[in-house]
């Protein structure tokens, strides 16, 4: 795994493992059993992605509210003294029609060949109220530029509202190679029997793999454990055949 190390501007928190908070974001701590009421944290892919990156939580006392009025970005908030006087203050500004700008005074650096992805912050999927901040995707090739960062974020449609508030996170940022060294390559007749074989095979035994963890939502959704079982099995076993 790659070493990132980061220096900061100011005041401001340290980028963190990203918590998976139940509850929080994340959901209630409603069991998977019958009766319940499905969240986000059931899900064990979503689970994985949401851990996977950093965060940055939101450092200032002064709550931001971002709006589009008049066909412009507004920026709400009763900005008082800067923490650090020699910052960009307020370190908001709109960005072109429907964007703005968070200058984030943070430097992260990693190995040559890798890079930092910026990321809507996993909590944005699960929030009923559409008031997290949406952080627009980039790519930062952080291992030759060792600029400060800021983030462009996407403003909510008319009507709606994006709010920032202290210690709430609102962005994910992950390292991940900088060039996307893939192949894409047709499976030949004998690999795609193989893989129809194998998906065959746990589809007839689905109700052994999932023996025990099935429940039904009180929304009438159907779950059960086949993933996650087959996933504990792999990081116990490696990949189960």
């Amino acid at each position: 795994m790659p070493i990132v190390k980061y220096r900061i501007h100011g005041h401001r928190p340290p980028p963190q493992p990203t918590e998976f908070a139940v509850p929080g974001w994340a959901g209630e701590r409603q069991p998977r059993a019958t009766g319940s009421h499905e969240q986000p944290w059931h899900c064990m892919p979503f689970s994985e992605y949401a851990r996977y990156g950093i965060e940055l939580l939101y450092p200032f006392e002064e709550e931001l509210h971002v709006s589009i009025h008049r066909s412009k970005v507004r920026l709400e908030a009763e900005w008082g003294d800067p923490v650090d006087r020699d910052m960009m203050w307020p370190p908001f500004r709109p960005f072109g029609a429907d964007y703005y700008s968070y200058q984030l005074s943070l430097d992260l650096q990693v190995p040559a060949g890798w890079a930092i992805r910026t990321e809507p912050h996993p909590r944005y999927f699960t929030d009923r109220t559409n008031s997290t901040p949406l952080a627009v995707p980039a790519l930062i090739r952080s291992d030759w530029w060792p600029m400060m960062f800021f983030c462009i974020f996407k403003a909510p449609p008319k009507g709606g509202v994006h709010v920032f508030r202290k210690g709430e996170p609102f962005i994910s940022l992950i390292a991940l190679p900088a060039d996307p060294e893939l192949e894409l390559v047709k499976m030949d007749g004998d690999e795609a029997a193989q893989r129809e074989m194998r998906s065959r095979r746990l589809a007839a035994s689905r109700d052994n793999l999932a023996e025990g963890t099935r429940w039904v939502s009180t929304t009438n959704t159907v779950f059960d454990g086949t993933y996650r079982n087959m996933y504990r099995a792999a990081r116990r076993n490696g990949r189960p055949e």
